[in-house]
């Protein structure tokens, strides 16, 4: 059994209520059993319990075994005065707080069903590729579809800590924080992280003093991407590494390694070089991009906005001196799409977050409503189990809960879950 399992058993009151008792004897009265708390601290707060003849406010903490109050250093720790119950397993030994005081302890180990502990040990035990595989029909479409619009909140909100820590850096500038981002976002799985130290190494606002010079601007992210370095034979290389030496001094640039970037096992169209070269087209189009990410009102507009022409060169070329047949390298739909729904969505939706205002963040959903579902491995074992998503909406949010649950076996967090512990 773990932890989890027992905060469960008591959040939910899954336990048998009559004649409670501390292990000292005297008479426990629940009246609230607490706000639960997953950050530090103990386990669950605003607890109101009567003990004896006393009514107590305070805290509860949640052990498997009394002696872990100890071994975890409760005991030193000034957070934990307020404890009033300590509910246990089993109580192998008392424990006092900081003060010297014993720790009233209520033990459960007598008091669960034991049908209740059976089914989240086989949960637990699990090899499935879900843990409820055998019982996922059986939970209503309600609970499931309710418990999906949830998770995908979780999700996007998992993603703003990270973005709210660079826009605090970049002193609230959305427009540089956003670049930053969005500029990660065209690097996919595989050069995602090149891609943000490029970003990073070259500034927005460096790019936007040559706006109007779109062969200025692919020298500076060339050249800062350690690809202008070799020695070319065609004179368009040649032409952008003459102008990066120039703005190489002008701005005191150092180029990244040229070994970070993988062209290995890629389509063409993703080779970074023809990312670069989009990015900089976006840039020399799109005036105050960010601006217009918000004034966009549906995902039409948004395809519309990442519609990019590339550069004389880039029709034939996928990378330097290597001419390939004459092709278009737009952006294509699903990866315009792909970009809505990593990026920009969870973007605006921190935009509504930071000022206040609903209408943002219900545009983030709603775009993310109006895309189709996304195609992976984990949305294909979804149909398996008869779920069909009908937009990226719910894709986003079964991948949340495979990875943020059904993978750490976090089944007693889990609506799902609760239902077929129910059963």
């Amino acid at each position: 059994m773990k932890e989890d399992f027992l905060q469960y058993v008591w959040r939910m009151g899954l336990f048998d209520p009559t004649n409670l008792q501390t292990t000292a004897g005297e008479r426990v009265e629940i009246i609230q059993k607490g706000m639960h708390n997953t950050d530090a601290g103990p386990d669950f707060l605003q607890a109101q319990i009567i003990i004896g003849d006393t009514r107590w406010a305070g805290n509860v903490e949640i052990h498997l075994h009394a002696s872990e109050w100890n071994k975890h250093q409760h005991q030193n720790d000034k957070a934990y005065n307020n404890v009033i119950l300590h509910v246990v397993l089993d109580e192998d030994e008392p424990v006092n707080n900081q003060n010297g005081n014993r720790i009233p302890c209520l033990e459960l180990k007598n008091r669960i069903p034991k049908g209740l502990e059976n089914k989240y040990l086989r949960l637990m035990n699990s090899e499935y590729w879900i843990p409820c595989q055998h019982q996922f029909h059986q939970v209503a479409a309600i609970t499931k579809n309710s418990w999906l619009d949830r998770l995908l909140v979780e999700r996007i909100e998992g993603r703003l800590e990270q973005f709210e820590e660079r826009l605090s850096s970049n002193k609230n500038n959305w427009e540089e924080t956003f670049y930053l981002f969005l500029v990660r976002a065209f690097g996919l799985k595989v050069n995602n992280e090149p891609f943000e130290r490029l970003a990073l190494s070259l500034p927005l606002n460096i790019l936007l003093k040559h706006k109007n010079n779109l062969f200025q601007m692919e020298a500076l992210l060339f050249g800062q991407a350690g690809l202008l370095g070799g020695d070319f034979r065609d004179e368009y290389p040649q032409s952008l590494q003459k102008e990066y030496q120039f703005l190489r001094k002008k701005y005191q640039l150092t180029p990244l390694p040229v070994e970070m970037w993988r062209f290995m096992r890629m389509r063409p169209a993703n080779f970074p070089t023809i990312r670069i070269a989009q990015i900089a087209t976006l840039i020399y189009q799109t005036e105050h991009l960010f601006s217009k990410i918000l004034a966009a009102r549906n995902i039409d507009e948004f395809i519309n906005l990442f519609q990019l022409r590339l550069s004389h060169y880039w029709k034939n070329h996928y990378i330097f001196d290597k001419e390939s047949p004459s092709r278009k390298k737009t952006l294509g739909k699903q990866a315009i799409q792909l970009l809505v729904i990593n990026t920009v969505a969870p973007f605006v939706f921190l935009y509504g977050v930071k000022q206040g205002d609903d209408q943002y963040k219900d545009k983030a959903l709603d775009l993310l409503a109006s895309i189709p579902p996304e195609k992976n491995k984990i949305i294909n074992e979804w149909g398996k189990l008869g779920m069909e998503p009908a937009s990226a909406y719910q894709t986003q949010a079964l991948l949340q809960l495979k990875k943020a649950y059904c993978d750490r076996k976090r089944c007693v967090e889990c609506s799902i879950g609760h239902q077929v512990l129910k059963q």
